[in-house]
């Protein structure tokens, strides 16, 4: 899993992963969203597990509506939050997987797949590798493998954003779609 800028990915595993240990915790307004996400996605937030929903970090929703039976990849799934939401929404014929690159968040996010999978009446398609987002391969994501990727607020913390959609066109099948949510600026 090598990547070639460590230091700024150091930075944003240390900030997430050991600065961070809730939403509270984040020294930045800039990660929230101006408006709710649909009323079904709310219900479903409601029903993650607490321990997910408590280290969000993402600033929107890129998950859309209508993805039943999907295949979804989440780009930077931090806790999980957005692709427990994906996985109710893609149903027991669909599959989500997160990517991210932070040990701890991962922790979280695997830890409460079961007590998801009850509160849906059944084990969810889900699972959680760890990786680059500029390196999808590398973290076992084939080409040609998702429907769907999402990505909320993650985009902007990568230090060679060309490479993470390279990787992300690889991994989408003909006909997929991109949706995310993130900060944007057109110069330094």
């Amino acid at each position: 899993m090598a990547c070639s800028d460590n230091s700024a990915h150091n930075a944003v595993k240390d900030y997430y992963g050991k600065v961070l240990s809730s939403t509270s915790d984040l020294k930045t307004s800039a990660c929230s969203s101006r408006s709710a996400p649909h009323p079904l996605v709310c219900r479903i937030i409601k029903t993650i597990p607490s321990a997910v929903n408590d280290k969000f970090y993402g600033c929107g929703n890129p998950i859309p509506l209508g993805i039943e039976g999907k295949d979804v990849l989440d780009l930077g799934s931090g806790s999980g939050r957005d692709c427990y939401v994906a996985a109710a929404l893609v149903g027991p014929q669909g599959l989500v997987t997160g990517v991210d690159m932070t040990d701890e968040q991962l922790q979280t996010a695997r830890e409460n797949i079961d007590a998801f999978g009850t509160t849906l009446g059944y084990t969810p398609n889900l699972k959680f590798v760890t990786g680059y987002i500029e390196e999808l391969k590398a973290a076992g994501i084939s080409d040609s493998s998702a429907d769907i990727c999402i990505s909320n607020c993650v985009v902007n913390l990568s230090p060679n954003k060309p490479k993470v959609f390279t990787s992300v066109f690889n991994a989408l099948r003909t006909g997929g779609e991109l949706h995310f949510s993130d900060m944007y600026a057109d110069r330094p």
